[in-house]
């Protein structure tokens, strides 16, 4: 692979200026850069900046709104209804997140029901923002149909994916951030751009035939056949029925109609760490927790055992120092 190593601030910067040429507000684009670059260095380049390009369009051609009105209606002492009138994802669920942890710290626990979103990126990115504010977080969003079902041959459910995050008093959260499918979509276009060949397990062709090339993916296998299925099914009901949207293949595709808004939901829910017990007793535990997981004798081929989201996190670290490694043909968009 062809390509460039491109400090992260600078990634950021390329960001900005592509959507604020868009007409996104530098407000907005600073919060939809920073989601970009957090996959990023956590290597996780399927929700990188190698999305801009499709925000932009969406953007250009009317599917998405660059200067939303955002509206909040109160369900309970303990929930609301964000709607995000069809902004960008990224900047809708952070600002969910704030009003998520804001009940969490005030009633023990928040539920706060998106709708009139768009793709909001890495999931990570929202718990991690819950974690620093020493709140548990739970966030999860429905996408469009492209995973057969458990003894299926057509999609049904989208990617669906789900994150945890749980705060620590010394240790970094552990945040674990997983698609129903067995892997997200963006990792086979990822694959895609950068001319790679694909496990058998990731995709199938048209005719529900795995296959090794990615471009020939028509439609995704969920993780752990009925069990990835299952969960799929679980996200969907708690975001698009539970919220009064989509479901299924009658959510809009994230590719082709690039006029139309995607009106996608999402579900977030926090809980304050001393809602059972003391705080600090919460925090101590998730610390001896993690440092007894690492205490554990590793398996042959392994130096250690890893909290969920550890990886990435030693990745951001590497990155941070090094630069983040980006496809030349991406770099060549962003400084287009």
């Amino acid at each position: 692979m062809t390509g460039k190593v491109v400090n992260h601030e600078t990634l950021k910067s390329l960001v900005v200026k592509k959507l604020t040429d868009a007409k996104v507000s530098n407000d907005q684009a600073e919060v939809v850069a920073d989601v970009l670059v957090h996959a990023d260095l956590r290597g996780v380049s399927s929700h990188g900046v190698l999305r801009t390009e499709h925000y932009v369009k969406r953007l250009s051609e009317g599917g998405m709104n660059a200067n939303p009105n955002f509206s909040v209606t109160k369900k309970g002492s303990s929930a609301m209804l964000f709607d995000g009138d069809n902004g960008m994802g990224h900047v809708i669920t952070k600002e969910a997140m704030d009003e998520a942890i804001k009940l969490s710290k005030e009633n023990g626990i928040g539920i706060v029901g998106v709708i009139n979103s768009s793709h909001c990126g890495a999931l990570s990115y929202f718990t991690q923002q819950a974690a620093e504010q020493e709140t548990i977080s739970m966030v999860m969003t429905h996408t469009d149909s492209a995973v057969v079902p458990f003894g299926g041959a057509e999609p049904f459910f989208g990617t669906n994916p789900i994150a945890y995050g749980f705060p620590a008093k010394n240790h970094r959260p552990i945040i674990l951030d997983m698609a129903t499918s067995n892997v997200a979509l963006g990792k086979i276009l990822h694959a895609r751009e950068t001319g790679k060949d694909i496990p058998d397990n990731w995709g199938v062709d048209e005719k529900g035939n795995p296959v090794n090339d990615p471009h020939l993916v028509k439609n995704l296998l969920p993780f752990g056949g009925p069990k990835g299925y299952g969960l799929g099914l679980v996200v969907d009901v708690l975001t698009g029925i539970l919220t009064g949207g989509s479901f299924g293949p009658g959510i809009s595709a994230m590719y082709g109609d690039y006029k139309s808004n995607r009106e996608l939901s999402h579900l977030i829910v926090t809980i304050d760490p001393g809602l059972f017990i003391d705080k600090n007793e919460f925090l101590t535990n998730i610390d001896q927790m993690i440092n007894e997981l690492h205490d554990v004798k590793p398996a042959d081929g392994f130096s250690s055992v890893l909290v969920p989201g550890e990886p990435e996190q030693l990745k951001e670290a590497e990155y941070k120092s090094e630069g983040v490694p980006i496809p030349q043909s991406i770099f060549d968009y962003l400084n287009s």
